[in-house]
C-alpha cells in the first residue's frame, strides 16, 4: 500500500545479522585484552584492608621493692616522735619481698642535706625479712655508731629550716660485713658498696623548731 514503510528483503536482513555478529566479536575481544585476570584491581570503596597486631610481648617486667613507714609519707613530714623534738626512736619500716637471691638485708639512713649524715645503719637483717618494728631491731642484726655519736638510731634534728632525709634498704648479694658499734659513715660506706640485688628508698623531710 502506499502509506506503508518499505519491507527489507532477504539479503539486506543477512548483512545486518553479519553486522552484529561483528560487533559483538569485538567487543568480546577487547574485554578480553584489558583483563586478562592477572592485573590487580584497585579495592572497592566498600572492602576493608586487613592489619597486623603485634603479640603483647611476654617479657616480664623487673620486681621492684618497695619501702614504706606509717610514720614516714613519701615526700612528706617525718612523724615527731621520730625527731630529737619527741621520743626519738626509730621508725616502723615495711618493705615488699626482696628477691629470693638476697644473702642479708641492711638500712642506711642519711641526712641529705647534711652532706650525707649518717643517722641510722642496721645491717645483718634477715633475707626473708619484710620490715622493722618500731624502736627495734631482730635478735641477730647489729647497727653502727650514728655520726651524731651515739648507737642506732639518731633522729632528725635540724638547727635551721627543713631537712631531707632518705631511708634505704638493701637486698644484699652478699654479707655486708658491718659490725656492732662500728662508726656510722663507714659502715654506710661498706653497706653501699656490697653488690646489691635490689634497692628501695623512702624520702621524708624535717624542720628545726619555729
Amino acid at each position: 500500500m502506499p502509506g506503508d514503510a518499505p519491507t527489507a528483503g532477504p539479503g539486506r536482513r543477512a548483512l545486518v545479522g553479519r553486522l552484529a555478529s561483528a560487533l559483538a566479536a569485538v567487543a568480546l575481544l577487547g574485554a578480553g585484552c584489558g583483563d586478562d585476570g592477572r592485573e590487580l584491581r584497585p579495592p572497592s570503596p566498600d572492602q576493608t584492608t586487613s592489619t597486623t597486631v603485634p603479640a603483647p610481648s611476654t617479657t616480664a617486667l623487673p620486681d621492684q621493692m618497695v619501702l614504706s613507714s606509717p610514720a614516714i609519707p613519701q615526700g612528706g613530714e617525718i612523724g615527731i616522735d621520730h625527731t630529737c623534738r619527741g621520743l626519738d626512736v626509730s621508725p616502723p619500716l615495711t618493705w615488699t619481698p626482696p628477691p629470693e637471691t638476697t644473702v642479708e638485708l641492711a638500712v642506711v639512713v642519711r641526712d641529705v642535706d647534711a652532706g650525707g649524715l649518717v643517722h641510722w645503719v642496721v645491717a645483718g637483717l634477715p633475707p626473708g625479712a619484710t620490715g622493722l618494728e618500731q624502736g627495734a631491731v631482730p635478735p641477730g642484726a647489729v647497727e653502727a655508731t650514728n655520726d651524731l655519736g651515739g648507737l642506732g638510731w639518731s633522729g632528725p634534728c635540724p638547727e635551721v629550716g627543713a631537712h631531707t632525709y632518705e631511708v634505704r634498704v638493701y637486698a644484699l648479694a652478699q654479707p655486708s660485713g658491718v659490725a656492732p658499734g662500728q662508726p656510722g659513715s663507714e659502715a654506710a660506706a661498706q653497706v653501699e658498696s656490697t653488690p646489691a640485688v635490689m634497692s628501695a628508698v623512702l624520702s621524708g623531710w624535717a624542720a628545726a623548731p619555729g
